[in-house]
């Protein structure tokens, strides 16, 4: 079982930065891949970022060069890093590992 606890979420004008956070707990959280997802009111719920227990990381293009997602093992900590942000990268952005999702945190870029 893996409980995952997103944070960070709200408002910030188009341009600004924002930095989400996840707390996991459960199992051991260094060998598995994370992700961030985000969902948008029209969209279908998409990957943003992975990052593999080894530390391999992929992007989505939407957000390469812009978006950077870490993780402290030592912490249980998972992290996405955004900058430059843009009014389409409003949404409510998930954490995921296999089959465990966190509540969710809204991520409003106001143009």
């Amino acid at each position: 079982q893996v409980q995952l606890v997103e944070s960070g979420g709200g408002l910030v004008q188009a341009g600004g930065s924002m930095r989400l956070s996840c707390a996991a707990s459960g199992s051991v959280f260094s060998v598995r891949t994370m992700a961030w997802y985000r969902q948008t009111p029209v969209d279908a719920r998409e990957l943003v970022a992975l990052i593999t227990g080894s530390g391999r990381t992929s992007y989505a293009d939407a957000v390469k060069g812009r978006f950077t997602i870490s993780r402290d093992n030592a912490k249980n900590m998972l992290s996405l890093q955004m900058n430059s942000l843009k009014p389409e990268d409003t949404g409510v952005y998930y954490c995921q590992s296999g089959a465990f999702w966190g509540q969710g945190t809204q991520v409003t870029v106001s143009s």
